[in-house]
């Protein structure tokens, strides 16, 4: 049983869990992918509290679920602080998106303004300047992807953030909205098998 069984409710042995077993490959990379981004055996740059601050913002963002829950409550037990700090980011910075502007084209007929984020000073405070900056350039991968240019860079370069801890931010944004998406269609499947045998 991987991260994704247990927040999906997925038992083993059953139609589900078979569901899955035929595509073992991509439940053991997801389940890796997990491990590398939260669990290294070597943090690195970006500290544990940080890996779990960013998926507890980002997955709070996509708003309730079990997926949330589990992020939330990493992040509370390694800092009970920081996890305050952050649920107020997100009460603070939530939208529904995608918001930007596509280049000049078909596609601008789906142009959408949306505010970017704005932590209020005493959040950000909370945060600490490194996380301060990286919450925000979370919230523009989520909501704006339409409008990604290497200036966006720039915050998080002052705050201390190297080259690769902004791929790291950028994986760890990245493995997110893929989880989130999985582990909330697969729900959907259980509820319909439910349905289905009932």
């Amino acid at each position: 049983m991987d991260l994704i069984d247990s927040l999906v409710g997925i038992a083993p042995g059953s139609a589900l869990d078979a569901i899955r077993a035929r595509r073992a490959v991509a439940r053991d990379q997801s389940e890796a992918s997990y491990r590398a981004l939260f669990a290294p055996a070597v943090p690195g740059e970006l500290s544990l509290a940080e890996r779990f601050a960013i998926g507890a913002y980002v997955t709070g963002l996509h708003g309730a679920s079990p997926t949330a829950d589990h992020y939330r409550a990493a992040l509370a037990a390694q800092s009970p602080a920081l996890s305050e700090a952050v649920a107020q980011a997100i009460a603070a910075t939530a939208g529904t998106g995608p918001y930007g502007r596509f280049p000049a084209g078909p596609l601008s007929a789906e142009d959408a303004p949306g505010a970017e984020a704005a932590l209020p000073l005493a959040v950000a405070e909370a945060l600490g300047p490194r996380l301060a900056a990286a919450l925000p350039h979370a919230h523009f991968l989520v909501f704006h992807p339409r409008d990604a240019a290497p200036e966006r860079f720039a915050p998080l370069l002052a705050a201390g953030w190297s080259t690769t801890g902004i791929v790291t931010l950028s994986q760890i944004v990245s493995f997110l909205a893929y989880q989130v998406r999985v582990v909330a269609g697969l729900r959907v499947l259980v509820d319909t098998l439910a349905e289905g045998a009932a």
